[in-house]
């Protein structure tokens, strides 16, 4: 499986990493190269080759779009250059692999699958949270019934990368690029674990916060803040569940704090992204007793005991970290593509998750609940 990177940013890196990395996680029958690299700029692209060998280096999308001997083309830009690229790669009959979030609006987003789906191609979206293996394992709970009927769930994803107003402002930050705010960056991954584990959504009310209007532009000048720093939403699922959202990159102390807990009539489940190799697990049918009976949150020891071939490396005991979610996520899309299995995420879910956001924006414009 040969593939093409357009971006080599911190994400271009990741997913470098993980190609190159899947056989020692998943077997040496796993088959896949990156045979070329685009950036904008072509002196990055020809560092990024010569350093991590990684084929030909361009600064020209459509030389990897329109490659022959390309297969793949993986979308690692900033987001409002996802559909363009997307969309030509679909039409030459080409799989993808999209960085979060697939467009910047739902129109362009819905496009793509659709395309994707007439065409016929393979698109998987990187919604790389999904393949944690607590996370994985709170998916089979919920398939058991082990929760029983949702009642509430509260999720926060939390940064501090915009308390300094003194370092330039990234392309995240800026909403002419990223289509938006923290919702788009972090809250994108935090609306589709929600939406991956409870199911669909029914209503959102939204609320934005800038708490610095003035910080340092990324060329050192002074600039206005133009995209949300901080977002909260209060979220009513279709199952009849509510439950809210914290997105933020002005928390003080966070480092890359993903929390959600999920409450059921049968039980509970909580996870943290900061200690990533366990799900804590509520039993409401445990017997309560004296001094507590057996009642309490349990540690389930995911780590690294994934079902075969993925725990081969570097053991079942091993902890884990943020990148085995990258490699499980990149393992995923391979293992479809060679053994004709569905895709997940694919393209109608980034789709839908391009829905919620835009709906949240909606709602914290119009200060209205609104429906999905």
């Amino acid at each position: 499986m040969k593939i093409g990177i357009l971006g080599f940013g911190s994400m271009g890196k990741t997913h470098a990493y993980c190609i190159k990395n899947l056989p020692f996680f998943f077997g040496g029958q796993v088959n896949a190269t990156v045979v070329g690299v685009c950036t904008k700029n072509i002196e990055n692209a020809k560092k990024a080759v010569s350093s991590f060998d990684l084929g030909f280096y361009t600064d020209n999308e459509d030389d990897i779009i329109y490659n022959d001997e390309i297969d793949v083309v993986d979308i690692c830009t900033p987001n409002i250059y996802h559909y363009e690229a997307a969309k030509k790669t679909i039409l030459a009959g080409k799989n993808v692999y999209c960085e979060k979030p697939l467009a910047v609006n739902y129109l362009e987003a819905r496009e793509l699958a659709c395309l994707a789906k007439e065409k016929g191609v393979k698109c998987q979206m990187v919604f790389n949270n999904r393949f944690m293996s607590p996370v994985m394992r709170a998916k089979e709970m919920m398939e058991e019934n082990r929760l029983g009927r949702i009642l509430s769930f509260s999720i926060k994803y939390l940064h501090s990368s915009a308390l300094d107003t003194v370092k330039k402002a990234g392309w995240k930050q800026d909403r002419d690029i990223c289509g938006g705010g923290v919702l788009f960056d972090l809250g994108s991954h935090a609306v589709d674990l929600i939406y991956h584990l409870c199911g669909e959504f029914k209503s959102v009310i939204g609320k934005s916060q800038i708490a610095y209007p003035v910080r340092t532009g990324v060329k050192g000048e002074m600039w206005q803040t133009n995209a949300d720093e901080a977002f909260y939403m209060i979220a009513t699922l279709a199952c009849g569940a509510v439950g809210t959202f914290e997105i933020s990159k002005i928390t003080t102390g966070a480092n890359d704090d993903l929390v959600f807990e999920i409450h059921g009539e049968k039980g509970s489940i909580k996870f943290d992204l900061m200690n990533p190799n366990f799900l804590e697990y509520y039993d409401c049918g445990a017997p309560d007793g004296n001094y507590g009976g057996n009642r309490g949150y349990t540690k389930i020891e995911c780590v690294n005991r994934y079902p075969a071939p993925g725990g081969i490396f570097p053991g079942i005991k091993a902890p884990i970290g943020w990148l085995r979610g990258h490699l499980g996520s990149y393992f995923s899309f391979i293992d479809a593509l060679e053994n004709g299995k569905p895709i997940c995420p694919d393209f109608e879910s980034g789709a839908y998750v391009q829905l919620i956001l835009e709906r949240a924006y909606e709602s914290a414009k119009t200060g209205k609940e609104v429906l999905i």
